[in-house]
């Protein structure tokens, strides 16, 4: 039975890798989601069986009634929520798993010989550490997450909150973090088990807190390693081996994601963790911006201008996703690839609010994949373009990061639409992004600003095109 349970789990391992190679790429993230599912399923069906045995059979009911009421909670949320709360979402979710990490830990330190590693007082030494890790990453999470979702969902300001001698706070709290987890498996006290908690909550709570707005993609990403790590943690605990395979790709696909987020806003991740730019106490401050003279133009402006140009664009970003604009901007798109205009897509790595968030969207409306093109492989194209239809993307296309050194995202890559021939600009105000900090590119020569609603915006203009 042993036997036959580990293969199972090793089934269900592969499958998960298969996810996440499916879901690399659009064309493939279906089949990826597939396998997803598949292996979970076996994982779950297979833990069932090992608790199989008749005397537990009301645990065996217990953890089929729970599937069924996460399963029926998971998919409302999944059937109701729209795409631009999915990163508040992804964030809720995460938080649930380091409350899960901590719950499992607690419920292992209680009843040692349930999880077979010991007695209580006299866990065994592998499995305490195990346990200790994994309860302090998930407490991490779990606060870490909610502030994220609170962030996000616009329940609390997107503004860092810098406390005083906010380092110093952190710095102290983290190695007295480490301290009690030493303490705690050299005695096996329950009291620095909760001490131990706490602290980690304090924590998970206090970076987060400082991290703005415009380092949310990072934030997202890197709490979803750590609920990876935790979740590992625990499945060592449980001797459970589905659970440390999917922990640990997910923990480790996390810290890549973020690596890569981070790269893509030429920022370290400490800088992330230790600082944190952009809000809404600087938004409003550079709210002065408005006073300076721009080119403003109406919808049927645009379309005379796109349907003369020989290729276009477009630029999506978060001001795309509140409108939920994607349909309207792919139907656009296909009315000017009928006059015969070349229409393309550029991601910038960190626009939205989440890793992937655009090409999500863009997916979600049909959009050709095709057509869709990362920064990387598009920017040299900007300067022979004749349109470049920017909408609701500030921050990723502010040339500050190429000319002002002061600029808190300087040397940040951001997709170089100043230099196509004519830049539309679809923005609800002239406000600044997420960042907190003015666009220059309002204010150039060759951009045209189309005030107002995304989605409106881009159904004028296809109606003026008619």
């Amino acid at each position: 039975m042993a036997n036959l349970a580990a293969f199972a789990y090793l089934v269900s391992g592969i499958l998960f890798i298969l996810a996440l190679r499916g879901l690399s790429h659009p064309t493939s993230s279906r089949q990826g989601n597939r396998f997803g599912m598949i292996g979970m399923a076996i994982a779950m069906a297979t833990t069932l069986s090992i608790f199989a045995p008749p005397a537990s059979f009301t645990s065996v009911v217990l953890i089929v009634i729970g599937i069924a009421i996460g399963g029926g909670i998971g998919a409302t949320i999944a059937k109701r929520v729209s795409m631009t709360a999915m990163p508040q979402l992804v964030a809720a979710f995460h938080s649930l798993v380091g409350l899960a990490a901590v719950l499992v830990a607690a419920g292992a330190l209680y009843s040692p010989a349930a999880f077979a590693i010991g007695e209580v007082g006299a866990i065994h030494t592998g499995s305490i550490i195990e346990l200790s890790i994994g309860a302090a990453i998930g407490a991490v999470t779990f606060t870490g997450s909610i502030i994220a979702f609170a962030k996000l969902d616009g329940r609390m300001s997107g503004a860092p909150i810098l406390l005083p001698a906010r380092h110093i706070v952190n710095l102290t709290l983290a190695v007295s973090l480490v301290v009690i987890i030493v303490l705690f498996i050299a005695t096996q006290w329950t009291g620095w088990f909760w001490l131990l908690t706490l602290a980690a909550l304090a924590l998970g709570l206090l970076i987060i807190i400082p991290i703005g707005g415009a380092d949310m993609p990072v934030v997202i990403s890197m709490l979803n390693s750590y609920s990876g790590w935790a979740a590992a943690g625990i499945g060592f605990t449980l001797g459970n081996t589905a659970l440390i395979i999917t922990g640990s790709l997910v923990g480790s696909s996390g810290a890549i994601l973020s690596y890569i987020m981070c790269k893509g806003m030429n920022r370290s991740f400490a800088s992330v963790i230790l600082g944190g730019f952009g809000g809404d106490d600087a938004v409003t401050a550079a709210g002065g911006g408005e006073e300076r003279p721009v080119k403003r133009g109406a919808a049927e402006d645009a379309a005379f201008i796109l349907q003369n140009a020989g290729s276009v664009i477009i630029v999506p970003g978060y001001g795309m996703a509140v409108a939920q604009a994607q349909h309207a901007l792919r139907e656009m798109a296909d009315v000017l690839k009928e006059s015969g205009v070349t229409v393309k897509y550029a991601i910038h790595p960190v626009a939205g609010r989440m890793p992937g968030h655009m090409n999500v969207l863009l997916a979600e409306a049909n959009v050709p994949y095709d057509e869709v093109f990362e920064l990387e492989d598009i920017n040299a194209e900007f300067a022979q373009t004749d349109v470049a239809f920017v909408i609701g993307a500030n921050d990723v296309t502010n040339p500050s990061a190429k000319t002002d050194p002061n600029s808190p995202i300087a040397g940040m890559p951001i997709l170089d639409v100043e230099r196509a021939k004519t830049v539309l600009f679809v923005k609800r105000t002239l406000g600044s992004g997420y960042a907190g900090i003015d666009n220059p590119l309002f204010f150039m020569d060759n951009t045209m600003m189309l005030l107002g609603d995304a989605k409106k915006m881009t159904e004028g203009i296809i109606k003026a095109m008619d």
